[in-house]
């Protein structure tokens, strides 16, 4: 009879209650240096009772589920339109989408030939004094919005356009070598009838 046979057993009876020593552990569990007696850290959001996988600090609705996204997003936000100022702007849209198209067709995209086009139709540029007060008008023209590129900003070529149909309804549009565009907008907290460049 061999005496190999019973070492076998007594060993591998000695491997398992090694890992089951290892893995059920006694007592609590510590971070490295936590002194003995320590609380334990708080469970994270996504194991919380109630709220499985969601961040405490997460508001209901927030776009890309960060902390205070509406907060900081406020000035993205556009007014609401009355109904049927919603409707005059989009008879005024539908006057301005031709125009813009055309001259994006043409590769007319600068500022002068988009502004000489558009008081054709009998718009009159805005007025506003340099504290923000409207004194008449209702077209803006101007040039595209900085962007970050490189090692700086850069004024991509092309012409923004706005026009104020009412204090709460906008028509507003850009036209540039790689499209055009022309929609209806309710006005921004900061930047009136166009839509504010991100990074704020």
């Amino acid at each position: 009879m061999s005496t190999s046979m019973p070492a076998r057993p007594l060993r591998l009876v000695a491997v398992t209650l090694a890992v089951v020593a290892a893995v059920g552990g006694c007592g609590d569990l510590h971070a490295q240096d936590s002194p003995p007696g320590a609380a334990a850290p708080a469970p994270s959001g996504a194991s919380s009772p109630g709220s499985p996988g969601a961040s405490p600090y997460v508001e209901p609705g927030a776009g890309d589920g960060a902390p205070h996204y509406d907060e900081n997003n406020a000035y993205r936000r556009e007014g609401d339109m009355a109904p049927a100022h919603a409707k005059d702007a989009e008879r005024e849209a539908a006057r301005v989408r031709p125009v813009v198209e055309r001259l994006w067709e043409q590769r007319k995209w600068d500022p002068a030939a988009v502004r000489t086009a558009l008081l054709r139709l009998g718009y009159e540029e805005e007025r506003v004094t340099q504290d923000g007060k409207r004194l008449g008008g209702t077209l803006t023209v101007t040039t595209m919005s900085p962007r970050w590129e490189g090692d700086g900003y850069v004024t991509p070529e092309g012409t923004r356009i706005a026009v104020r149909v009412h204090d709460d309804a906008c028509v507003s549009g850009f036209v540039q070598k790689s499209n055009a565009e022309v929609r209806v907008n309710g006005p921004y907290p900061e930047t009136g009838c166009f839509e504010p460049p991100y990074g704020h």
